[in-house]
């Protein structure tokens, strides 16, 4: 479906790349059907370099020639970049944003300001695990996107991981989820890697140990298909090693320090799309 398309980034940061590796090495789209328009000229050398895209300074000129415009700038600079091509939009085309907090109303009020035009626009919620292919992106679309383009969307997130389609308003509660969770489960690996140390591991060996039994834990919970709470019990005999350490998670608070992180980042995620 994306093979005929012409795709563009507009913006080159990580997420572009991250997506750019994964349509590039997936060979989901051509290279050659793909333009990234950015305003530093190194980094788009580079990025012509590493994925053989074709790369320009100029927005208008990407907007222009793309059927599907990934908007890749940060939240502060979308309506400045928007106002700047908004001459430039049709119904023909699909604009699909990965600006966190941005909502699809200032897109498109950005886009068609005063104007009646129906526009077809995506709003995504992607996560850092996309740079290596394993991230999660949730998708949530204006009444104006087909079907056929809905399925073009989640093929473009799915070279770079999952796909799940929500209501827009749920989308804070995935940036509180799955967009900040990494930095969650990162400061759990670090605790953990750190407890081994003070147990006199040594810090290379602590580091292995707890990266591939994250990695491993999430494998065996998305292959499995059973409720963490039985893939916990597994592990978890009577007046074991585990039950003791789990009895000190609770007294330490874990379980509701991770609901209250989940909670506090969706609220600030709702002030940000208010702002």
């Amino acid at each position: 479906m994306l093979k005929n398309i012409k795709l563009g980034f507009l913006g080159g940061g990580n997420m572009s790349q991250a997506i750019l590796k994964g349509l590039v090495y997936s060979s989901v789209i051509d290279s050659k059907n793909i333009t990234v328009s950015d305003v530093a000229s190194e980094k788009l050398k580079d990025l012509q370099k590493e994925y053989k895209v074709r790369t320009t300074l100029d927005n208008r000129d990407l907007v222009q020639t793309s059927d599907v415009i990934i908007i890749s700038v940060k939240p502060q600079n979308v309506d400045e970049v928007l106002t700047e091509v908004q001459d430039l939009t049709s119904d023909k085309k699909l604009f699909i944003s990965v600006a966190a907090g941005v909502p699809i109303r200032k897109i498109i009020d950005a886009l068609t300001p005063g104007s009646r035009k129906k526009l077809a626009i995506a709003r995504t919620m992607p996560n850092t695990p996309a740079l290596v292919l394993e991230g999660v992106t949730a998708i949530s679309f204006s009444e104006q996107v087909k079907k056929t383009d809905k399925k073009v969307v989640h093929q473009i997130f799915e070279a770079v991981g999952k796909t799940v389609e929500v209501e827009e308003e749920k989308l804070d509660a995935v940036t509180g989820l799955s967009g900040s969770g990494p930095a969650y489960i990162f400061t759990i690996m670090e605790a953990l890697s750190d407890a081994g140390v003070k147990m006199g591991l040594s810090r290379d060996v602590s580091n292995k140990l707890t990266f591939q039994m994250v990695l491993g834990s999430a494998k065996l919970a998305l292959e499995s298909g059973k409720h963490p709470g039985q893939l916990k019990d597994m592990v978890t005999s009577p007046g074991g090693t585990t039950i003791h350490g789990i009895h000190a998670l609770e007294v330490g608070g874990v379980r509701a320090a991770l609901i209250d992180a989940v909670e506090e980042a969706t609220r600030r995620s709702e002030e940000l799309g208010r702002e």
